[in-house]
């Protein structure tokens, strides 16, 4: 599966370069978290995917959704097909730039971040911070996620939701906390007064964290 991408690259890039992917969600685009590069480190590069399948008005997704139906909520088939995607071109483009002692980072929302979930504990030797925004991990997609403590040690997670989210519930969202705290995994969750997105203050909190 071929992933359209769109990029931002400093002005000078090494091997030790910080990397930075981007997962947009339901019904959006890559333009979408690609706005955030404003405020972000200058000197990373930046990389936002945008997800495989169409949807109404214009948008894309990673997977289907039957909002009627929790039970099918996800398409897991079609999820663990975006993440190999995801998986394989954030290996295939770290190759291409010879990143090989840069730092890698994950930030997603929604439906985006409900894959950065599963990419970082699968495979948390390739990542280091990861935010995950009005998201939730998603169980389905969890099942042979990595559980040793000096394999999770790398990674540091950002976890925002809005206490009003009509999409995603808060609920769902507060797994996260029971879920990396079992796991031991280094984290903040982060609640705010807003509904299914970022507000100022979640956006300037996310940026603290990449700035760190």
């Amino acid at each position: 599966m071929n992933l359209n991408y769109i990029v931002r690259e400093p002005e000078n890039i090494t091997s030790s370069t910080p990397i930075l992917f981007m997962l947009h969600g339901y019904g959006s685009n890559e333009e979408d978290l690609f706005s955030f590069r404003e405020n972000l480190p200058e000197d990373w590069i930046i990389v936002s995917f945008r997800a495989p399948k169409t949807t109404e008005f214009e948008g894309f997704s990673w997977y289907d959704i039957d909002f009627n139906n929790p039970e099918r909520f996800v398409d897991v088939d079609q999820a663990n097909e975006s993440l190999q995607a995801v998986l394989e071109h954030i290996l295939s483009i770290v190759n291409k730039y010879g990143l090989t002692d840069g730092k890698t980072h994950l930030c997603g929302f929604s439906q985006g971040g409900i894959l950065c979930y599963a990419l970082a504990l699968k495979y948390p030797e390739l990542f280091n911070r990861v935010a995950c925004l009005s998201s939730y991990p998603e169980e389905k997609l969890l099942t042979d996620i990595v559980k040793d403590k000096k394999k999770l040690a790398n990674l540091r997670f950002f976890i925002s939701h809005g206490t009003d989210d009509a999409i995603i519930p808060l609920e769902w969202g507060r797994k996260a906390a029971d879920l990396l705290y079992d796991l031991s995994c280094y984290f903040s969750f982060r609640e705010y007064m807003s509904g299914h997105g970022v507000n100022q203050k979640n956006y300037i909190d996310l940026m603290d964290f990449f700035s760190k």
